[in-house]
């Protein structure tokens, strides 16, 4: 059986502002440190404002820095975005592309998508690619045609499981309190290995998170589903303690 290391990774959104962002940054950081040996990989994803930072106060840490998002070309007249080349000058190692608040809120497509995952890892970037369906999709019965086709375009040929994590956010869940059941969840987690294996050679290496209202109540039991690999946490990221206690649901 293929052995995935856990991502516990925390997207802020749009909160925080620099006083509280890196007293956040910084307990986890701390906490990190008092543990020692931790049993998943930590990821936090703040807002572009405190990213330099954050990456400052983590440094040396168990705790990586990631971008929310990334433009697909390196440099250019882009007003407000920010390039994957960017993200990686000041130290972050991941970015997520694909939130479906982007999806929703700026129409990208699958095909946007794709072209910023494969900036990202040419920046040398990890893309942490998210997928979903919404609950008018779902209640259609076209959950599982909908994440393997989001999957399917997305993903950049290149992709690899070092270069790419994916993870299925059904945008039901995100921020409502509603969480998929875990019959939900596996069969949607299978569904996305299946896609994987079948097109990547290292497919069954791919790391796979749910995100959808992931809390310290409920972590333990998702994350001991066999497809899922670590959780993309709103809320309950901007808690040290909330936070802490999702991670430490792997050990």
């Amino acid at each position: 059986m293929t052995q995935r290391r856990p991502l516990i990774a925390g997207n802020w959104k749009m909160n925080c502002l620099r006083a509280d962002g890196l007293a956040l940054a910084s307990g986890l950081a701390a906490k990190a440190a008092e543990k020692g040996s931790l049993g998943c990989d930590v990821l936090v994803c703040p807002p572009a404002t405190l990213l330099s930072e954050a990456v400052g106060v983590t440094k040396g840490s168990a705790v990586s820095i990631g971008g929310q998002d990334c433009h697909a070309a390196m440099s250019g007249a882009h007003t407000g975005d920010l390039a994957a080349t960017m993200l990686a000058d000041i130290g972050a190692e991941y970015v997520l592309v694909g939130h479906s608040e982007r999806r929703a809120d700026h129409g990208e497509s699958s095909t946007d998508i794709r072209k910023k995952a494969l900036s990202a890892h040419d920046a040398g970037l990890v893309a942490v690619v998210c997928v979903g369906e919404t609950e008018e999709e779902r209640d259609l019965g076209a959950t599982l045609p909908v994440v393997n086709g989001q999957v399917a375009v997305s993903l950049p040929d290149g992709a690899t499981a070092k270069n790419t994590v994916v993870a299925y956010e059904p945008v039901w869940a995100i921020g409502t309190g509603r969480t998929a059941s875990v019959e939900e969840v596996a069969e949607v987690h299978s569904a996305i290995r299946a896609e994987l294996v079948a097109r990547f050679d290292d497919g069954d290496q791919f790391r796979i998170l749910y995100g959808g209202s992931v809390k310290p109540s409920n972590a333990a039991e998702l994350l001991g589903l066999a497809d899922v690999d670590g959780a993309l946490v709103g809320g309950a990221s901007l808690k040290v303690e909330d936070f802490w206690q999702i991670i430490e649901s792997c050990a």
